[in-house]
């Protein structure tokens, strides 16, 4: 192996070849020594042969552990009950009644995240995102939606975005019900207030991407505030490089009783929804069925929140979204980027989308007094996890390739080299085609081209950046190429 290249050096197309196998692999271990990562937990499946070790989940630094500690339970039970308080959010309600309805819900989100931004030095702004959307499906006249938007801009990777949101309107058992009591504590107070409470935690915090916190409009009645918020992104042509919607995080409780208050729900989808039939008929012949970026963000997540200061576990779902159901994830994955949807593990049907009314003396309803707001905070610890280390950490590799012209037993791997100043090198990660997980790793240091003495045709491959504080990116899963 070559000698190492030093980390923050200016942008190159490094087109050096590092050639690795079993007993070469403790020399890059050693050059690379601060890309390593620490002893393994038991693998669900037989790690497969060859260089390298255990894949271990990262730890939290200092800043980031301080950051969890402030998430605020009071806060979040406070914002819930705000937002219950105003009778309906629904998005056809008044909007210009002071005290109840979507607009005075609109004006108290958009009064609270200005005043976090205020706290930011100058690097969180806000605004109210609004367009009239024509009649459609569940839009009988035309109505103004509006997102209450806030955005934390990055110092060092400003251009690359990821987004949070949840959904402020409301509705009641008909979803055209705009008159009736819809207090949505659950559904979806609850994700707004995770969106809120994070807004604040990182007001104060330089980070070096850009974190987008929006509370969006129209969910209910066809996902139209999501919709337009990304659509609108990606006419500015902004690098969303992930988003999560937190949608119904409120309870771990179901409408039977059964409760699993450390555990939350992570819908992930498969074969990307904008790809063509051709890009999709090319990943399933090639393997990566499993490998699609939404999936190996949902891996990042449990890589970096499931550990003591979020005290959660992260069950991924590989599905878009439930039966019957969707949310605002959907609108950025329809736009090629990678989404997934937070959601509790256990819903109560009981209670959502019902109108209030009170039965042998008890009120139901999707009412504060229902949500469980311990778990909500921890919801938003994960969330936070998840924020902070990928807007401190290199964006995901691009152009990432495995070269499929040549009939060998060792597998070369290339991409794009990232331009972060802070940008220490790469690691290549790889797992048995029937694990659900990335199982072993190998530093390869700053390089853009790497040989490894392991046949690609045995097991899937891919890259992820590291910083030189140990932050790493998403993993690149590789297209064929030459």
């Amino acid at each position: 192996m070559g000698t190492h290249e030093t980390a923050g050096r200016p942008p190159t197309r490094s087109t050096r070849r590092t050639f690795l196998t079993a007993s070469a692999a403790a020399t890059a271990a050693t050059i690379a020594a601060p890309l390593a990562a620490t002893p393994a937990a038991a693998e669900e499946a037989v790690a497969p042969p060859g260089p390298g070790h255990p894949v271990t989940p990262q730890p939290p630094d200092r800043d980031l552990s301080a950051l969890l500690r402030e998430v605020d339970r009071e806060r979040i039970e406070a914002t819930v009950r705000r937002l219950a308080a105003f009778g309906t959010r629904h998005t056809l309600s008044s909007q210009d009644d002071p005290v109840r309805g979507i607009g005075a819900a609109r004006d108290w989100i958009y009064q609270q995240l200005s005043g976090y931004a205020a706290t930011s030095a100058g690097r969180m702004t806000v605004e109210l995102q609004s367009y009239v959307q024509q009649p459609a499906s569940r839009i009988p006249t035309a109505t103004t939606i509006t997102n209450v938007v806030a955005t934390l801009r990055g110092e060092s990777a400003p251009d690359r975005v990821y987004v949070i949101t949840g959904h402020y309107d409301s509705r009641c058992t008909d979803v055209m019900d705009a008159v009736s009591d819809a207090p949505g504590a659950d559904d979806d107070a609850s994700g707004v207030a995770v969106v809120m409470e994070l807004a604040r935690v990182l007001a104060t915090r330089p980070t070096e991407a850009t974190i987008v916190f929006a509370a969006v409009a129209g969910e209910e009645q066809n996902l139209y505030g999501s919709t337009y918020l990304a659509g609108q992104l990606k006419k500015a042509g902004v690098d969303v490089q992930g988003m999560f919607s937190n949608d119904i995080v409120g309870s771990s409780t179901a409408d039977d009783g059964t409760r699993d208050p450390r555990s939350v729900r992570l819908f992930a989808e498969g074969v990307p929804t904008a790809e063509t039939p051709a890009e999709a008929s090319t990943r399933q012949s090639v393997g990566g069925e499993n490998d699609s970026p939404s999936r190996q963000l949902a891996r990042f997540v449990r890589d970096v929140a499931e550990n003591g200061a979020t005290g959660m576990g992260v069950r991924v779902i590989y599905r878009r979204d439930r039966y019957l159901r969707g949310s605002d994830h959907i609108s950025f994955l329809r736009q090629g980027w990678p989404a997934g949807r937070f959601t509790e593990p256990n819903e109560d049907f009981a209670h959502q989308h019902q109108n209030v009314r009170v039965v042998d003396g008890v009120q139901y309803g999707d009412l504060p007094e229902f949500c469980d707001f311990d778990y909500i905070t921890r919801v938003a610890r994960v969330n936070g996890a998840t924020l902070w280390s990928l807007a401190q950490a290199p964006g995901t590799p691009k152009g990432v390739t495995i070269v499929t012209t040549n009939l060998t037993n060792d597998t070369t791997l290339r991409w794009q080299r990232g331009n972060e100043p802070d940008l220490a090198g790469y690691e290549v990660v790889w797992r048995e085609t029937t694990a659900a997980e990335w199982q072993k790793v190998l530093p390869v240091g700053d390089v853009t081209e790497v040989t490894i003495d392991l046949s690609k045709d045995n097991v899937f491959f891919g890259v992820r950046a590291v910083d030189r504080d140990g932050h790493r990116s998403p993993v690149a899963f590789p297209k064929p190429g030459s």
